[in-house]
């Protein structure tokens, strides 16, 4: 892409994407009253992609087919091996726009450690190919070295698949704050951990100012973990593209319900806007 100073990205797209990343904790507790009130939440939220972390199977049901049920989507899938009491945990996806599920690759680190994974999805969307991947890294809170390895595998996958002219979107649970070093490698506030790749933090630039936590005290379900309060949950798009495609115009978070009330999710989710 040539460089204009007055016009860095030639004429900026002013049409957008809506995609919601949400980790929506498997199938634990009262799940078929969680599983309503999230996809009441998907609903109002109108996006045109949904990604499920810590998503269930069961059989030949699974959580990605009934949101896409709701959301009037013809394309799901579901992609996972963590075996629970009666359920299958793993990443689902359901879009407006067909779409087929590229590449897993686990995340590991130095020694083959950890339980990391990333998919890799190619949606065909209306105004051109999206190039999706769902992560999910390591969760313990001191484990930031591990998530730092898990970041950099990352990278090499996001590099060996996909084109620099078409939107890349890194969206899941990452475990991390966005000061840690692993997130700092992604959205270049530090060395990145493959040249020239680095993103955006979509609520950095279209968050409502605050913290943006979702995995907060306030949450019951979360508060039992005794964590400090954090944002855990990401969409990162990458950077530059002609037209300042993958650029966010909006984030908001999901599933924020008052402590007094049963809550859809152990994480809040995270919905964004980008130009496309």
């Amino acid at each position: 892409m040539s460089f204009n100073p007055y016009a860095p990205y030639g004429p900026v797209a002013e049409s957008s994407m809506r995609i919601v990343t949400w980790n929506v904790w498997g199938a634990y507790g009262t799940w078929e009253q969680r599983q309503r009130g999230i996809e009441d939440a998907l609903v109002a939220s109108s996006p045109d992609i949904v990604c499920l972390v810590e998503s269930w199977r069961r059989g030949g049901d699974t959580q990605a087919a009934r949101v896409a049920s709701r959301l009037g989507f013809a394309h799901h899938d579901f992609v996972g091996d963590w075996e629970q009491e009666d359920w299958i945990s793993g990443i689902g996806v359901t879009s407006r726009w067909p779409f087929t599920i590229q590449a897993e690759r686990k995340l590991k680190g130095p020694e083959g450690e950890g339980f990391g994974t990333a998919v890799f999805v190619s949606v065909d969307g209306e105004r051109g190919p999206i190039q999706l991947f769902v992560v999910m890294l390591d969760f313990p809170l001191g484990a930031s070295a591990l998530r730092q390895a898990q970041v950099r595998e990352l990278a090499d996958f996001v590099t060996e698949t996909t084109s620099h002219h078409h939107p890349v979107v890194i969206c899941g649970d990452f475990n991390a704050s966005p000061e840690s070093d692993e997130i700092r490698m992604l959205t270049g506030l530090s060395p990145t951990a493959n040249p020239g790749l680095v993103f955006y933090d979509a609520w950095e630039i279209a968050g409502d100012g605050t913290a943006g936590y979702t995995w907060s005290n306030d949450n019951p379900l979360a508060a039992v973990g005794l964590y400090p309060n954090r944002r855990f949950d990401y969409v990162l798009s990458a950077w530059p593209r002609l037209g300042g495609v993958g650029h966010p115009v909006d984030c908001q978070r999901l599933g924020v319900l008052p402590a007094n009330v049963p809550q859809l999710s152990d994480h809040y989710g995270v919905m964004t806007s980008l130009r496309y």
